[in-house]
């Protein structure tokens, strides 16, 4: 292997928590836990046996290196222990980090082994009977932003990625149920559009803060 050759690390925590690495340009190993209640527990050893797979030190001053954030759309919690590994990975090892569309990395595996020759979708499941979608060019160039919301409100157009097997009725499936291999994210990744590092979560949190405490005063005076 040669010591010039770049190494780039991928992590994604939109779904499963997946680990990906790439030396020069080439995918070289993965490791996925598919459990997604458990991303913090296991992402640093998927790290650890991607790299070990792969042959390589991330702390090897004698390389390129740099790593890839997938930040959604997904789970907020979820993608927050993503993109905080990622982070506290770069700061110890003085690496670039940079933020990827976790959808297009999907729509380069949909190219690859599809090759559509029209404008295409990526879908992924948001529970609450929702999706995560994003609409691309035939040659995988994400049109717009990710959007949120019923399978009924994705464009009829081929469509690709985990929520296919969810919504097989409400979706035009294009083909094999694909689900994001962190591989082609190291591959790929240094040349997708870097979306920065906050987490695409597209839908309001759940908690809120609350509002102003009701005077005491007020309801005693009204009492009386």
């Amino acid at each position: 292997m040669i010591m010039s050759e770049s190494v780039v690390l991928a992590l994604d925590t939109s779904t499963v928590a997946a680990v990906g690495v790439a030396v020069g340009g080439r995918a070289v190993a993965r490791a996925v836990a598919p459990d997604p209640m458990r991303h913090a527990e296991q992402l640093i050893v998927l790290v650890d046996q991607a790299c070990a797979e792969a042959r390589v030190e991330l702390r090897d001053a004698g390389r390129e290196r740099s790593i890839i954030a997938g930040v959604g759309p997904g789970p907020y919690t979820g993608l927050r222990v993503g993109i905080v590994t990622a982070r506290t990975l770069g700061v110890a090892l003085g690496l670039e980090v940079r933020g990827v569309c976790s959808l297009d990395a999907i729509a380069v595996q949909a190219v690859e082994l599809a090759r559509p020759d029209t404008e295409f979708v990526i879908a992924t499941d948001a529970r609450r009977r929702e999706v995560y979608w994003a609409r691309y060019d035939a040659a995988g160039r994400r049109v717009g932003d990710p959007e949120v919301g019923s399978p009924d409100t994705v464009p009829r157009l081929p469509t690709f990625g985990p929520a296919t097997g969810l919504y097989p009725d409400r979706l035009q499936v294009a083909g094999q149920e694909l689900i994001l291999d962190a591989g082609v994210l190291a591959a790929a990744g240094p040349g997708l559009p870097d979306v920065g590092l906050e987490p695409l979560y597209l839908r309001r949190p759940d908690a809120i803060e609350p509002s102003r405490p009701k005077s005491v005063l007020a309801t005693v005076r009204r009492a009386r």
